[in-house]
């Protein structure tokens, strides 16, 4: 496809692979089982689950870039590296009535746990070689300063401590205690500072890059059935007369196309989703949206300053701020290095992917969504306002908020890196016309036989329960069987079971788990 169609709406993109679909074949080049667009974390979990409950289902997984992980999963990418809701401060709002809402904290907490049984499952079953390479021990701490926020985070405490998720969690509000935490912190900070912070040591950093890799090796190299290619972008889904997806991908390498059908198809191809969904015509597909923030780090260049910080510090985000936007002085272990992250700082771009077009928001935009997406950037003037002020800061600026979290930081320590762009789901709504979601959302057809991936964080470290949600939908009858159940109680010992309710269970899993990737002391 020449340049000037790329930039034209998807409309035109559909013609003209219909036309060249008659031009090579009218039938299906091939046929499988499952077809997985994208090559991130997600796709890689959940090909990894359907081959261990359909050993013999055939899958074609296919990558538009030329290596797997390397958007939205890449750890210079992904702002998610392990959220377990102990220091995220997002996930427990507070109240009009002064009380702190902790549901999606222990909900997202307990679908952490389920994607460590399943990765602890996978280095016993010796899938993963060595877990070092993705997962790594790191404190979580929450830090605020100011009366309010101090009294807020006492309450958050009180009100989590009291679930076996959450237990070893420490509070303090003592100044030397807040130095042992984080030493970068607290150094030359004002001491007349109602300051408070909360530490939970059993944090753990995840590069979700390296995870990726190492599972989808696995599934290419030593699972029958599986095909993985990279350089192939899927340019459109069609629904079969015979049940089956149409599937047209181009090899990017040798410029063919080729129709693949398919009885089942996922789309996780990140920011790129939403323009699949729309090619897929499913009527639950309609009416959705998308708004794009690009995010940005500072970057510690100073092997003496990376070494004093061992922790990921999280506070409160500005206000009018995305959730995704949540500050942190964050430890994190990149190909096997120690490196200090600072942000994120958002931005506005029109792509959809770091590696996409600049027409991707442009071309996104239809009848049915086109009054969502009004409606929404009318009613989020502030976030399109904090927008423009993080899209036009200078390297002086953003060092001005890294000093609230260290007060001694140096410019001349810090660069600028880019890190990966994230699509907000914009849905419609009856009586706003359109409201921005900030967390994951599946679309799925009516038979589940097709789904898509919208949306962000928490995403990757609730990936395993997210995806046994996608198959659940795609093989209702399969899922409830006696086989799958006992598959599925092998793989996640916790499964059907409330964590957040039963303290044996959750210390039982959690020793597994950390003995199987490395975590004990």
């Amino acid at each position: 496809m020449n340049i000037c169609l790329k930039s034209n709406s998807h409309k035109f993109e559909n013609i003209f692979i219909f036309v060249s679909s008659i031009n090579y074949s009218m039938k299906a080049d091939s046929q499988t089982d499952v077809v997985i667009i994208g090559a991130g974390i997600m796709s890689a979990t959940i090909g990894m689950l359907l081959k261990e409950l359909m050993p013999d289902i055939r899958i074609d997984i296919f990558e538009r870039l030329d290596k797997v992980g390397a958007e939205s999963s890449d750890a210079w990418n992904n702002a998610g590296t392990g959220h377990a809701a102990f220091c995220e401060l997002n996930y427990t709002p507070q109240k009009p009535d002064g009380s702190v809402d902790i549901a999606k904290a222990i909900k997202i907490s307990s679908q952490f746990e389920e994607s460590r049984q399943f990765w602890a499952y996978l280095v016993d079953k010796k899938y993963i070689k060595d877990p070092r390479e993705f997962i790594n021990k790191v404190s979580h701490v929450s830090f605020v300063w100011g009366k309010e926020n101090v009294a807020y985070l006492k309450k958050r405490y009180e009100a989590l401590i009291k679930y076996p998720l959450f237990e070893g969690m420490k509070y303090s509000e003592d100044w030397n205690q807040l130095e042992q935490w984080m030493p970068l912190v607290m150094k030359g900070r004002d001491r007349s500072q109602p300051v408070a912070g909360t530490y939970m040591e059993r944090g753990t950093d995840i590069d979700f890059g390296a995870l990726t890799r190492q599972m989808i090796r696995y599934i290419d190299d030593d699972m029958p059935g599986v095909d993985v290619y990279l350089e192939h972008e899927v340019k459109d889904i069609d629904p079969g007369d015979d049940g089956l997806w149409e599937v047209y991908v181009k090899d990017l390498k040798k410029g063919k196309r080729r129709r693949v059908d398919a009885k089942f198809v996922f789309i996780g191809a990140g920011g790129g989703s939403l323009h699949l969904l729309d090619k897929s015509d499913i009527e639950e597909g309609e009416g959705y949206g998308g708004f794009p923030v690009s995010g940005q780090w500072l970057r510690c260049t100073n092997e003496e300053v990376i070494q004093k910080h061992a922790a990921k510090v999280y506070g409160k985000a500005s206000v009018g701020a995305p959730p995704m936007s949540v500050p942190h002085l964050d430890t994190r272990i990149i190909n096997g290095k120690k490196e200090l992250l600072f942000g994120p700082y958002a931005g506005f771009t029109s792509k959809f992917l770091k590696q996409g077009s600049y027409f991707d928001f442009a071309s996104s935009i239809e009848l049915s969504n086109i009054w969502p997406i009004i409606s929404v950037g009318i009613n989020n003037f502030t976030l399109t306002k904090y927008l423009i002020s993080q899209a036009t800061q200078s390297h002086e600026d953003r060092m001005e908020s890294l000093k609230e979290y260290f007060p001694e930081a140096k410019s001349e320590d810090w660069k600028l890196e880019i890190a990966g762009q994230r699509v907000q789901v914009i849905k419609k709504d009856d009586e706003e016309g359109g409201v921005l979601e900030f967390g994951t959302e599946l679309v799925s057809a009516a038979n589940g036989s097709l789904t898509a991936l919208l949306g962000a964080s928490p995403g990757a470290s609730t990936s395993v329960s997210v995806m046994l949600e996608v198959i659940k939908k795609g093989y209702k009858k399969e899922f409830e069987s006696a086989a799958w159940q006992q598959k599925l109680k092998e793989m996640i010992p916790s499964y059907g079971k409330s964590l957040a309710e039963d303290a044996t269970l959750c210390t039982t899993v959690r020793n597994f788990a950390d003995e199987k990737l490395g975590l004990v002391k």
